[in-house]
């Protein structure tokens, strides 16, 4: 079946449907990871977006049962140069067309994905509609017409509290998801510690009375700016308990010190970003996925403030481009994190954060 791509500066593209049928809109977005393309479909910060990968052989080792970021597929489309129809791995269960056909997720195949990369680069990130319709001139107003949902977070969010891990464990920390991946709450399980996963309307009364030794607000889709009720959370316990923060959660910390948050051209998701760390001077290579980014110079006017925030430091740089990538206030016992050290997919390298974060609490 024909499948049909316009994006919202014009451009049309065509090539062959695969998982399901029908019309779907979002943001189109590259990644330039070679292979995770499973936890790339069950990251929940891909709601709302098409995804197209640069790497051009998809879905050669199939599907498996493990491998899931999430319980459900989370992007809206998925784009490819070459879709494998006959997979081959020893722990597949079905094929990447069967799974997206039951998940009701729309797939293109046949599409010059390097040159969509290339127009998302030069041009930035854009809405599309997706359609195994023919194109017609409703199509195009339905795209005129979208804007990405400001209540993406919600969509994604957990619905009600829960805790994992032993009772007894070391360390109680609290996981504010705001589109959590399950690699974040896996690793602070290895780490010996007890996770209370709360939604992300939470109330401030509610994390108090879980008697926790940290808080950490996770990754997660969308604009930071529109996450109004984790900004206040995060305000609300900053100085009063270790507050940690994964890639869209970093930006809801840095929005609550009082630092700005931008949006990347065309952001920065695969598994092959380079990272300094400023502490020690080491370069690693880590996994990212994310369309905002904190305003490096927003912070250091802060840290000059003096006070708490004196101590306000960046941590970790994007090779790349220069963009802030961590940030440390030691007065607030506050460190946060733009990349995935939980990885998901991607490498190893970043692990020792979790250890690092997790080191720095005291036993109880």
């Amino acid at each position: 079946m024909k499948a049909t791509m316009l994006l919202e500066d014009g451009t049309r593209l065509e090539g062959q449907a695969f998982g399901a049928e029908g019309t779907v809109l979002g943001e189109v977005v590259f990644n330039t990871g070679m292979t995770g393309y499973q936890e790339i479909l069950t990251d929940p910060s891909y709601a709302g977006q098409v995804v197209t990968m640069t790497y051009p052989l998809v879905g050669n080792y199939g599907i498996n049962g493990k491998d899931m970021e999430s319980d459900r597929v989370q992007v809206s489309g998925f784009v490819v140069k070459e879709l494998a129809r006959v997979p081959s791995h020893w722990e597949c269960t079905e094929t990447l067309d069967q799974y997206l056909k039951r998940n009701n997720i729309l797939g293109m195949d046949g599409v010059d994905t390097r040159m969509l990369t290339k127009r998302i680069r030069n041009k930035g990130t854009m809405n599309c509609i997706l359609t195994t319709e023919p194109l017609e001139e409703r199509h195009r107003k339905m795209l005129e017409a979208y804007s990405f949902p400001k209540d993406i977070v919600a969509r994604v969010s957990a619905r009600e509290t829960r805790t994992y891990g032993p009772p007894d464990a070391p360390w109680a920390v609290g996981l504010v998801d705001l589109g959590l991946k399950r690699g974040i709450l896996e690793q602070l399980l290895a780490h010996s510690c007890r996770v209370v996963v709360f939604p992300h309307d939470v109330q401030a009364r509610e994390i108090e009375e879980a008697a926790l030794d940290a808080l950490l607000f996770s990754n997660g889709p969308g604009d930071p700016k529109d996450a109004r009720n984790a900004i206040a959370l995060a305000g609300a316990f900053l100085g009063k308990m270790p507050v940690w923060g994964i890639c869209l959660g970093h930006q809801i910390i840095a929005l609550a010190l009082g630092a700005d948050t931008y949006k990347l051209k065309f952001g920065h998701r695969g598994s092959n970003h380079p990272v300094i760390d400023m502490e020690t001077g080491n370069v690693f290579i880590s996994s990212q996925n994310h369309g905002y980014a904190v305003d490096g110079a927003s912070v250091e006017a802060l840290a000059a403030t003096g006070g708490p925030l004196e101590g306000l430091r960046v941590t970790h740089w994007n090779v790349n481009d220069e963009t802030v990538e961590g940030l440390s206030c030691p007065a607030l016992g506050m460190r946060c994190v733009q990349f995935h050290p939980e990885e998901g997919p991607g490498p190893h390298d970043a692990h020792h954060i979790f250890s690092h974060w997790v080191g720095s609490l005291g036993r109880r």
